[in-house]
């Protein structure tokens, strides 16, 4: 890991310096429409187009990268980026933050593939599981650090606005001083997603609800937060406790999905985030309460997502993974625009409990749908079983294709060594 940091430290820096920026925005916006009186489904509609705009950008930016080089595309999007985020709150409107949550979408995904093109660029197949890593913990940071910057006075209502400006100004300089030339982009073979249902019904279905809940916390925390009467003080630490538990959670849920089968966890996972989704709906009044039901929350259900590609490609071969890793993130992306139109609903004709309501049924329902099938087909063999990499549910498409190839790459190392015992001297086989 400290190889990884020493050669890779400048993407690191100006990547956790960008997801500062962009955990504040996306909280500032919950807090600051609310108190320009938008309705929940306003402002679900607000936090729903950021995921519009990433999902677009998934398809798109290989495309752009390929016709004029990685260099000029970060820095465009880059600055559009810092220009979308100054004009919040000079047009306050729901359909201009709706268009301007857009480009901010397209515009970090297409930064993120990006900057992960250069970190697989720069990781060799002994450190690519460890940069993955460095790169999870490095994204999750800079979501926690942010909420703590909605605490900065703002008396003129403009400056938590050029903050994340700022940030994401300057996390541009240690990239791009630093990087090295890329490979050029490869087209990844297409699967089509009936195919991708049949190869894993589960996997599709639990994608797809789990886009919904990451967007409920990514999106629509602080509106709920707001929304129920917690004070600013407050509203950080709310929002943060969502990615405290999805950090601390992500090794021993991996650690355990390599020992089980990973059906049990999906489902025991889902099962206990749902719960605590109950817990934060009935007992809403206690702020411990939510915190607690936040924490269960983030905590199982984050690392659901890579638990859910990691059980998929279980039942594929090598050269179908990185297909069917592109067909998960498009379908967990179609789960992530809806669930903040659904809880902004819910939260309309409920109040602020419909947000934990909604939660608790995604989260109830992947645990039963988990659960059937179990009945349905058997669980392989720990043999034939991937190895678990952890992956924030923002990855790009480029995370999802290096995570693939690592999975491929230690899979094969595995097989290698294990042909190598066999057919020494003395050994069972001989």
């Amino acid at each position: 890991m400290l190889s990884v940091i020493r050669t890779s430290w400048p993407l690191l820096l100006g990547m956790l310096l960008l997801m500062l920026g962009n955990g504040l925005q996306g909280s500032l916006l919950g807090v600051r429409g609310s108190s320009l009186g938008f309705t929940a489904i306003e402002m679900s509609v607000v936090m729903s187009a950021y995921f519009a705009g990433f999902l677009i950008a998934s398809r798109v930016t290989p495309n752009m990268i390929r016709r004029v080089g990685h260099v000029r595309v970060f820095a465009a999007l880059g600055s559009l980026v810092s220009a979308a985020l100054l004009l919040f709150p000079t047009f306050q409107d729901p359909i201009a933050w709706s268009l301007g949550r857009v480009v901010i979408g397209f515009c970090f995904c297409g930064v993120y593939v990006t900057a992960e093109s250069w970190l697989n660029n720069s990781a060799t197949n002994e450190t690519r599981g460890q940069a993955l890593s460095a790169y999870m913990i490095v994204q999750m940071l800079g979501i926690i650090i942010a909420q703590g910057l909605l605490v900065v006075p703002d008396p003129t209502g403009y400056l938590l606005f050029v903050i994340p400006s700022v940030l994401v100004s300057v996390a541009f300089a240690p990239i791009l001083l630093s990087i090295s030339p890329t490979p050029a982009f490869e087209s990844t073979k297409r699967m089509t997603l009936l195919e991708l249902y049949h190869v894993s019904p589960l996997g599709c279905v639990g994608m797809f609800l789990m886009g919904s809940v990451f967007a409920a916390q990514f999106g629509m925390a602080a509106v709920y937060a707001t929304e129920a009467g917690l004070s600013l003080a407050q509203i950080p630490l709310f929002t943060a406790i969502f990615y405290i538990g999805a950090m601390l959670f992500q090794y021993p849920v991996g650690w355990l999905s390599d020992r089980f089968d990973r059906r049990i966890l999906i489902a025991l996972s889902a099962l206990i985030a749902g719960l605590a989704s109950v817990l934060g709906m009935v007992f809403g009044d206690s702020y411990v309460t939510l915190l607690v039901a936040a924490f269960l929350i983030g905590g199982l259900s984050n690392p659901l997502y890579s638990l859910l590609i990691a059980y998929t490609n279980d039942f594929l071969q090598h050269e179908d993974m990185a297909a069917a890793s592109a067909g998960l993130l498009f379908v967990n992306g179609v789960g992530a625009i809806t669930g903040p139109l659904i809880i902004g609903y819910a939260m309309q004709v409920m109040g602020p409990p419909g947000y934990f309501v909604l939660l608790a049924f995604m989260l109830l329902t992947l645990t039963a749908y988990a659960v059937y099938r179990m009945t349905q087909r058997r669980a392989p063999s720990s043999e034939d079983t991937i190895a678990y990499q952890s992956m924030m549910p923002t990855a790009s498409p480029v995370t999802v294709e290096i995570a693939s190839e690592w999975a491929i790459e230690t899979a094969e190392a595995e097989a290698d060594s294990q042909a190598e015992e066999d057919i020494k001297p003395g050994s069972h086989a001989a």
